[in-house]
């Protein structure tokens, strides 16, 4: 019975598109390819978890999260489109938002519907970094609170605000998409020095961090990892066999 229902929720998870590539998908997860599947998610499960394993991925985050730091602000340079949200929840203009290269302006400005990808140059307004106060996300953002009440979940999932200038001015934003949405308010928390924490985030350090791992385990494949490492011998009681180099050959 276990197997059996093995069969069907591993199906299921692969999505089959019609009931005979499902009948298809469960004829092939016979009950020897299930214990095949068990036993490799079993070494995979107890190599990631051995704590050697577990020490590098440690020692491998730092620059990790730094390769994603850059990428942010990559991204920040490269520039998005925002929409403008009117009271009346009408999306009636375009404006255009990007970090310089130096990392030190913030420049946005209008644009119109065609515009792809407009130079920096063009854009009319700009917001020093160093002035930046806060980064404000959902309900928080002013924006979202001068229309409470009004705005449904999926675009408080995509607001995010900064404020500046002693926090009496701020630049409303809201993301074309949940992705948009991560890569900016990462990328704008590592210009006020602080922790990413999106999902995307997350997720792709652990993408990173698998990746890494499995390249760095190659030459033990099949090799049990120990718990522990090994204990270090006793020195030997005597150094006789040692050459001194010292001495001038007759």
């Amino acid at each position: 019975m276990q197997v059996v229902r093995e069969q069907i929720t591993r199906t299921l998870s692969s999505k089959p598109t019609s009931l005979e590539l499902f009948k298809n998908k469960v004829n092939a997860l016979n009950y020897s390819e299930i214990l095949k599947l068990r036993q490799t998610e079993r070494l995979h499960q107890e190599e990631t978890l051995a704590p050697p394993v577990l020490e590098l991925k440690e020692r491998l985050k730092p620059e990790l999260l730094e390769l994603i730091r850059q990428q942010r602000l990559n991204r920040l340079c490269q520039g998005t489109m925002f929409r403008k949200i009117s009271s009346r929840r009408r999306q009636d203009k375009l404006w255009y938002c990007r970090l310089s290269p130096n990392h030190k302006m913030l420049h946005y400005g209008d644009v119109e519907e065609d515009t792809d990808n407009p130079p920096i140059e063009t854009l009319q307004e700009k917001i020093p970094v160093a002035d930046i106060k806060a980064l404000l996300t959902g309900k928080d953002c002013p924006h979202m609170k001068e229309n409470k009440g009004k705005q449904n979940k999926e675009v408080l999932d995509l607001a995010f605000s900064i404020t500046y200038d002693v926090e009496e001015y701020s630049l409303n934003f809201i993301a074309p998409s949940r992705t948009d949405f991560c890569l900016w308010t990462d990328g704008l928390s590592v210009l006020l020095g602080r922790d990413m924490s999106s999902e995307t985030m997350r997720s792709e350090l652990e993408i990173l961090l698998s990746m890494e791992i499995k390249l760095r385990l190659l030459d033990l494949e099949n090799v049990p990892i120990p718990d522990s490492a090994p204990s270090v011998p006793k020195p030997p009681s005597n150094y006789n066999f040692c050459y001194d180099f010292s001495q001038t050959e007759q």
